[in-house]
């Protein structure tokens, strides 16, 4: 990875020695970035699922949430680990959605529900999705075992400069090994998406630019990123900054510094997110990566997740 970050005007904003040491290298018979990158692939389908799986929508619903999409139960589902907290923190937190979005789902989310209330409808949540889409997988060997090396994983995730791993991380652990590997996959998630909001605010990009610029390098289509919220104007308005840093076209393309920008910023992620996969070593995360095979599949096939995402998933 390149050790200068272009920001605004070509300066470099890398933050120096200070952030090459915070992001870490794999030494020798460490953790390679690829596998990084290769553990937020498998786990991520297991975290998300919660989302959109039709038991979340249940327990939501019960709870007083709508559920004519799934966003009046993302927004509560995601931010209660922070406590009753309002517009401010979380889109701070989520830092991609537009403010006006997470103020009409979070404004009157405690209204609605408690956070521990929520938290509760969750796990609840989770508890049947997984049953449902696993069988007795949820308490069989290998489950019992991704369950006890993610959690390894976690539990060592440092957290500082992380709010919403932190957050999650503070929570008690249940018992159940299905339960355990969905904690553990949400607060290496968020691990990782800490550290990536990081290396955003290092590249020069605001939370418009950050789905401007990922837009632009195909990680999915613009109207896929236009569920966060943005306006039109808005959206415009953050091609028109990129392009006068020569980081997209008039057509709102990536130019070749656009794509070698968000290489770093993707390259920075995998360095900060290393971690806690350091802390196991390569053999654990090999064992993890074979155990959750299996489990990936069950989410994948089962075709609650959507085909294409913010995320850039198989694309970055």
């Amino acid at each position: 990875m390149s050790g200068n970050v272009s920001g605004i005007g070509g300066a470099d904003r890398s933050g120096g020695s200070a952030v090459a040491a915070a992001e870490g290298s794999a030494g020798p018979g460490g953790v390679e970035p690829g596998q990084v990158r290769r553990l937020w692939h498998l786990l991520e389908p297991l975290h998300a699922v919660l989302y959109y799986a039709p038991e979340s929508f249940e327990e939501a619903a019960a709870l007083g949430f709508g559920t004519e999409e799934r966003w009046p139960s993302y927004f509560p589902y995601r931010a209660a680990p922070l406590g009753p907290v309002g517009t401010e923190r979380v889109a701070s937190a989520f830092y991609s959605f537009s403010p006006r979005m997470v103020d009409e789902h979070v404004g009157p989310a405690w209204r609605t529900a408690s956070p521990q209330e929520v938290l509760a409808a969750r796990e609840r949540a989770v508890d049947r999705a997984y049953r449902a889409l696993l069988g007795d997988g949820v308490a069989g060997p290998v489950m019992v075992e991704a369950a006890a090396l993610a959690r390894r994983a976690a539990e060592a995730a440092g957290m500082a400069g992380r709010p919403l791993a932190a957050a999650n991380a503070a929570l008690d652990w249940p018992e159940a090994p299905h339960l355990q590997l969905w904690h553990a996959a949400t607060i290496l998630r968020e691990h990782r998406g800490d550290g990536h909001l990081a290396a955003l605010l290092v590249a020069g990009l605001d939370p418009v630019e950050s789905l401007v610029s990922f837009a632009a390098i195909g990680a999915a289509s613009v109207e896929r990123f236009e569920s966060r919220g943005w306006s039109p104007r808005e959206w415009a308005a953050g091609r028109e900054r990129l392009a006068a840093r020569g980081l997209v076209d008039g057509k709102g393309a990536a130019t070749d510094a656009g794509r070698a920008l968000r290489r770093r910023v993707e390259d920075r992620t995998d360095r900060l997110a290393a971690g806690p996969w350091q802390s196991i070593g390569p053999d654990a995360v090999e064992r993890l990566a074979s155990a959750l095979g299996q489990f990936w599949v069950a989410v994948i096939g089962s075709g609650l997740l959507p085909s294409e995402t913010t995320l850039g998933i198989g694309k970055v």
